[in-house]
């Protein structure tokens, strides 16, 4: 077998894929604990900000291409099934190994930042669709929130231990492994989404099991592979920030950026029950723990990550009786 050849096997692309995420998890974590150091702010801030945005990238081009293709259904599924990928299988995932109780300064404001996003989205799903105005009033909010956030951190790194990592103290080297980390995990992501969906025909897979659990997860992968790399480096700020920020950056940037780019959004009324409701459990359930400083121990995340395991189940088995 040629090296083309090889390189267009499907486990291979699997295997190559699980690689690029995983060494771009490294980068980004490495990169933003850095940058956090020399700006003098919390690593959850930059985990909040920084890393949040660069993983959020999946999910901003399929909105857009949703908006563009007149599928407005995508792009708000995208983001709802997103968030609680983000906070049961993300988040418990870095608690079963031990960052959730990790997070450091700025977790309440944070959390309480997810708490009004998600009540903002859950608003414009009732209202039946997200109007130009409001995506823009949604961008204004994630800049505004962003410039305060990074005012009132300003400083307070010096409250916490400081984060190993093995990249030299030079910002520039920082912002660059920042990059590079998002660039291999978004071509990472590509290459094992395309990869398990070629599994997936080879073994006749069905294909509402490769849209239910390949594509909904497929945009969550940066956010898993960081906060993967995150809490096994003992880095909570990183972990917790990324899925805090991802979630806000999901409702308030990627939303409002579609609706502004598709004069608008549509929002159909489906999105009123089931959906909208986890999101809004999930979120805010996680969101309550960490506002009350309760540990976010490893029993509670895998229950959470069962539970997301049982949640795509239930959605499987309603597509398919259903």
């Amino acid at each position: 077998m040629s090296v083309v050849e090889m390189l267009d096997s499907d486990p291979i692309l699997v295997l190559i894929g699980f690689v690029l995420l995983m060494a771009g998890g490294e980068g980004i974590v490495q990169g933003a604990v850095q940058i956090a150091y020399r700006l003098r702010v919390p690593p959850l801030l930059v985990g909040f900000t920084i890393v949040a945005i660069g993983t959020s990238l999946p999910e901003l081009a399929v909105a857009i291409e949703a908006i563009a293709q007149n599928e407005p259904d995508i792009a708000i599924g995208g983001v709802l099934g997103s968030n609680v990928a983000n906070v049961m299988l993300v988040l418990g995932t870095a608690c079963m190994l031990g960052s959730g109780d990790e997070a450091g300064v700025g977790i309440r404001r944070d959390s309480v930042a997810v708490i009004l996003a998600t009540i903002l989205l859950t608003a414009f799903v009732y209202y039946g669709s997200i109007p130009v105005e409001g995506g823009a009033f949604m961008l204004i909010l994630l800049v505004s929130y962003y410039a305060y956030a990074y005012r009132s951190s300003k400083g307070k790194a010096d409250a916490e231990e400081p984060e190993e990592t093995w990249l030299p103290e030079n910002i520039l080297l920082a912002v660059f492994a920042t990059i590079a980390g998002g660039v291999m995990i978004w071509q990472g992501a590509i290459f094992l989404l395309d990869g398990a969906t070629g599994l997936a025909d080879t073994y006749d897979i069905p294909t509402a099991i490769v849209g239910l659990s390949l594509v909904a997860l497929g945009t969550s992968l940066p956010e898993l592979a960081v906060t993967l790399i995150a809490a096994m480096r003992n880095q909570g700020g990183v972990a917790v920030g990324n899925v805090l920020g991802s979630n806000v950056m999901n409702i308030l940037g990627i939303l409002g950026t579609a609706s502004v780019i598709g004069g608008g959004i549509e929002i159909a009324s489906k999105f009123e029950g089931r959906d909208i409701w986890v999101v809004i459990l999930t979120s805010s359930l996680v969101a309550a723990m960490l506002l009350d400083d309760r540990e976010i121990g490893p029993r509670v995340g895998a229950t959470m990550v069962i539970g997301y395991l049982a949640y795509m189940s239930f959605l499987y088995y309603s597509t398919t009786l259903g």
